[in-house]
């Protein structure tokens, strides 16, 4: 009796373990489907498409100027005698910069000098006889023609070798020694004013119509990030570079105490484009291209699918959609280069 009841026991544990073999069989293979389906799923974040009020700035590289500025230009070919100013000395319109070598051979001042000063003598003389009633007005007029005549050509002779400042301000660059020889069409001098600068920066011919004067402007260097100087457009081009097909655009904002800002720097400007309200954006980041489109990927149940995109503005850190997206649909907008169509996909925190 006993050992058929052992017997039974035996058989009853038997199957419990067999039983408990299968089980955790089952358990393993669901776990392993499971893993088989996170391996296969490419992980992404997303981000659900909304309208939003939408600025659009746009950074460019241009060149500074003073507000007034007038580049002191040499007409001859001799060489240079006197500097009479130095560099960051204020000067006033007339004030002679340098002077050239007036006995030159490319000179015409010495020769220049003698003939108005004959022509200055001969219309004393005619005045005298004209008074005296000894010559016609006819002749005293032509010696008076001859004097004015012989005045301009000394004036003309002497502002190529006596190089003068057109406008009152800083002298900001001399570019030359003394003994130097200068070429026409050379800039040896720079004077500008400088309480007030110009930045001056080019722009294609697609954003060119949304450049206006009194645009807001902020500018900056790289050297001095931290200095900003708000300005306004002053001046938009109506015609094209012939060389570069761009247009220029010049902005005008004042200078800082110390004149910090300097004619000739290269800085950035910030310029406060278009602003839109409402309008459907995304990341630049989420857009990739395939096969010579522009476009996104768009997640639905799990699933990665290709959807071309036509694009408007952006301002470096979202891009309008016109064409090809509504709101509410949820984007890939990291890892997307991981997908491809149809790709399975699961959300998360990378």
């Amino acid at each position: 009796m006993n050992k058929t009841i052992n017997f039974r026991s035996e058989i009853i544990l038997l199957i419990i373990i067999i039983f408990g073999f299968y089980i955790e069989g089952c358990a393993n293979k669901g776990n392993n489907t499971n893993k088989v389906n996170s391996v296969n799923a490419i992980p992404i974040k997303v981000e659900t498409i909304k309208k939003k009020d939408f600025q659009i700035k746009r950074d460019f590289t241009g060149t500074l100027e003073g507000e007034e500025q007038a580049n002191i230009v040499a007409k001859i070919q001799e060489k240079i005698t006197a500097i009479r100013v130095r560099v960051g000395e204020r000067v006033k319109p007339g004030d002679i910069i340098l002077t050239l070598d007036k006995a030159g051979a490319s000179s015409q001042y010495y020769q220049a000098k003698a003939s108005l000063d004959n022509a200055t003598q001969n219309l004393d003389r005619m005045k005298a006889l004209y008074g005296e009633g000894a010559i016609a007005k006819q002749m005293l007029d032509g010696a008076q023609t001859a004097y004015d005549i012989s005045k301009a050509n000394f004036y003309a002779a002497k502002s190529v070798v006596e190089l003068e400042s057109p406008i009152s301000g800083i002298v900001t660059s001399i570019d030359g020694n003394l003994g130097d020889l200068t070429l026409p069409g050379r800039v040896i001098a720079t004077v500008a004013s400088i309480e007030k600068m110009k930045i001056v920066f080019s722009v294609n011919e697609i954003e060119q119509p949304n450049f206006a004067v009194g645009q807001s402007a902020e500018i900056f260097s790289e050297l001095r990030q931290d200095l900003v100087q708000k300005g306004k457009i002053s001046q938009v081009s109506k015609s094209a570079d012939i060389q570069s097909r761009s247009f220029e655009v010049k902005a005008i904002f004042s200078n800082t105490n110390d004149r910090w800002f300097k004619p000739g720097m290269f800085c950035r400007v910030n310029i406060q484009m278009n602003s839109k309200k409402g309008a459907l954006v995304i990341p630049n980041n989420a857009i990739v291209i395939q096969e010579n489109r522009k476009g996104v990927y768009v997640i639905e149940n799990s699933r990665a699918t290709f959807r071309a995109i036509e694009t408007g503005s952006t301002n470096g850190a979202l891009t309008e959609i016109l064409n090809g997206l509504k709101e509410g649909e949820t984007i890939a907008t990291i890892g997307m280069n991981n997908l491809k169509e149809g790709s399975k996909v699961s959300v998360s925190g990378i």
